[in-house]
């Protein structure tokens, strides 16, 4: 080898980011960019029976509460504002629905801050071996769901998944497969394989 190249070589600047170093850093990425759409999610999330949220009133201890669980009728008490309906709308909407409530005769500049504590539950029943309601989180695919629920039993035909989703308006039962993204109030059944 030339001693000119050997001489380069060990002036050569390290590198900054090692091969194994890059891998680390390619799945923190992704694991960022994948946590972006859920952290969106919850503000365009649409409140429903079930849903617990937080109300937060700055300076106003009286007006804030830890947990409003809201009514089967879609609405929360709240002082001041009266029956507010939240259900079909956002936290943003029901932040600003607050806010515009209690300014003109109450506060003259209130702080209102809305967040989503417990979401409603959602249901796996058939062949799986603890079916029942599982709270829901955000990001969770049926498969996961699935082994929150215990896992399949032996005689789940895992081809033949369906679900009723109370977001869709219509009620009826539709087949899926395991990546669908679980929704608050879904109700899945797990049909049995016929041998």
């Amino acid at each position: 080898m030339n001693k000119q190249y050997q001489s380069y070589r060990a002036y050569a600047p390290p590198r900054l980011v090692s091969r194994r170093n890059r891998r680390l850093w390619m799945c923190l990425l992704g694991a960022w960019v994948a946590g972006i759409p859920q952290a969106y999610a919850a503000d365009e999330y649409l409140l429903n029976a079930g849903d617990t949220i937080r109300i937060y009133v700055y300076g106003e201890p009286e007006l804030t509460f830890d947990e409003a669980l809201i009514g089967q009728n879609g609405r929360i008490a709240f002082p001041f504002v009266g029956t507010l309906a939240v259900a079909g709308r956002t936290i943003n909407q029901v932040q600003n629905e607050l806010i515009n409530g209690l300014q003109p005769d109450y506060l003259i500049d209130p702080r209102v801050s809305v967040d989503i504590v417990k979401y409603r539950q959602f249901y796996i029943n058939g062949e799986v071996k603890n079916p029942g309601g599982i709270d829901f989180q955000p990001g969770l695919t049926l498969l996961k769901a699935i082994s929150l629920a215990g896992g399949f039993t032996e005689r789940a035909n895992k081809k033949n998944i369906t679900v009723v989703s109370d977001t869709d308006g219509f009620g009826e039962e539709r087949k899926i497969k395991e990546n669908y993204v679980v929704q608050p109030g879904d109700i899945f059944t797990v049909n049995d394989a016929f041998f």
